[in-house]
């Protein structure tokens, strides 16, 4: 089999690179190794998506992204960009996450990309630094894919790994990444009570709660309880509870598992961290239930397939964005797109999470250069492998700046084979153009 873009990977990332190279006229393959899309927004349950915004509610991602957030809207399953009233954030943006995996499907439909759903990629061919095909393990058997150029958007620069590119991981110190999450959801939650008790207790919750906004507001997301956290002693290692509301009115997203100190890259790990988590996920539902007001009839209706990763690899690229890109809101001649999204890292070993603000317009630029990883001449990478220091990482890996490099990089893709160009000599001005023309804001 052979395509003229291979995207692995079919998360936020890889379906929006894989439909831009498709709607451009390139023969585009995507491969998932699971049986549905949709990345850690269906794999790990990660809701809602976080931000399409500034601080100061100045929207900076557009394109496809939007495009799919703007479709889901039609079908009833988003409600659009609504205020996150923990503050931390300007906006949220709560999805149907099976409504987005069908939508994800139609839309690779429409632009003529050959989907094939439970296959794995265990092995890449390499001839001179260029790839020349992936080797997929499936029910069918082995299968090799040929390909003119490849788009890594596994999250976990698998497909780089594989073919010789360089990464790193982690924090420069120790190489610890930030802990996994096993996500769940409970139904038969009473918000109107938590609201409630947000309004009459404000100093037990996040100081950038919007109170003051919460009788007019839709609630959609709970940062707090301090006190009835502390008082249980739970042996999580984390400071406070996280919850979302959504995407029905009695239903909740649970945001509070913490399992520290694994390789999301390792099996024994991956292995050792879904049992902590699915016991964590027990201990939270318990607590909720016979500690926090409004859940004393709620049940668990769902539990994540898999835990959630918030980092593990990432290439090293043309360029590595830093954390000072980030926090000064910086602009570079090559960028493909822009983040409001502030620097949020949940410690790898501690309690909190540490959090940065962006200065100046409240978004930063991200430069093509960190989707082109070194030593590779026909690959590109979307997602949160890109080329990042770990603090930066922990901005570009939320979903809406994930679908922004996705696209920027199957774009690119597509101009690298058009143009008979290696990615890193693509015309940046052309691709700016292209991207402008996909309504991308960059």
């Amino acid at each position: 089999m052979r395509g003229d873009v291979v995207v692995v990977g079919g998360g936020p990332a890889g379906i929006s690179a894989a439909i831009a190279a498709g709607r451009l006229g390139c023969k585009t393959i995507l491969l998932e190794r699971y049986g549905f899309l949709g990345g850690m927004s269906t794999i790990a349950g990660v809701y809602p998506w976080m931000t399409f915004h500034t601080e100061g509610g100045r929207q900076v991602i557009f394109g496809l992204a939007q495009e799919i957030v703007d479709r889901l809207v039609k079908l009833g399953a988003s409600p659009g960009h609504l205020r996150d009233t923990i503050g931390f954030v300007h906006t949220v943006t709560p999805f149907d996450g099976e409504a987005f995996k069908l939508l994800a499907l139609d839309m690779l439909r429409e632009a003529n990309v050959k989907v094939l759903l439970h296959s794995y990629v265990d092995e890449v061919k390499t001839e001179e630094n260029t790839i020349q095909s992936v080797l997929v393990a499936t029910k069918s058997g082995r299968i090799e894919i040929r390909g003119g150029m490849f788009v890594d958007a596994t999250g976990d620069a698998d497909l780089a790994l594989m073919a010789g590119a360089p990464v790193l991981k982690g924090r420069d110190s120790d190489q610890q990444t930030q802990p996994m999450t096993l996500k769940f959801r409970m139904r038969g939650v009473d918000t109107a009570v938590i609201k409630e008790k947000m309004m009459q207790e404000p100093e037990n919750f996040y100081g950038k709660t919007l109170v003051d906004k919460l009788a007019e507001l839709p609630l959609t997301g709970i940062q707090g309880f301090y006190r009835e956290w502390q008082q249980a002693g739970l042996p999580i290692n984390r400071d406070q509870v996280l919850l979302f509301v959504g995407p029905e009115p009695d239903e909740v997203v649970v945001n509070c598992t913490r399992i520290q100190g694994l390789d999301g890259t390792d099996v024994e790990d991956l292995t050792r961290a879904e049992e902590e988590g699915l016991r964590q996920v027990m201990m939270m539902a318990r607590f909720l239930r016979e500690s926090i007001p409004g859940f004393e009839q709620a049940v668990i209706s769902s539990v994540a397939p898999q835990i959630g990763i918030r980092e593990t690899r990432r290439i090293e690229g043309l360029y590595t964005l830093t954390a000072d890109d980030v926090i000064e809101g910086r602009k570079f001649a090559d960028a493909i797109a822009k983040s409001g999204y502030p620097i949020d890292i949940h410690d790898p070993t501690g309690k909190g999470v540490t959090a940065a603000w962006i200065k100046g317009d409240g978004a930063y630029d991200i430069p093509y250069r960190s989707l082109v990883p070194k030593g590779i001449a026909n690959l590109l990478v979307g997602g949160r492998c890109i080329s990042t220091s770990h603090e930066a990482q922990a901005t570009t890996r939320l979903t809406p700046s994930c679908m922004a490099t996705g696209q920027a990089a199957g774009t690119a893709a597509a101009l690298a084979l058009q143009t008979q160009k290696h990615p890193a000599e693509v015309d940046i001005n052309l691709l700016q153009q292209e991207l402008r023309r996909q309504n991308a804001y960059i």
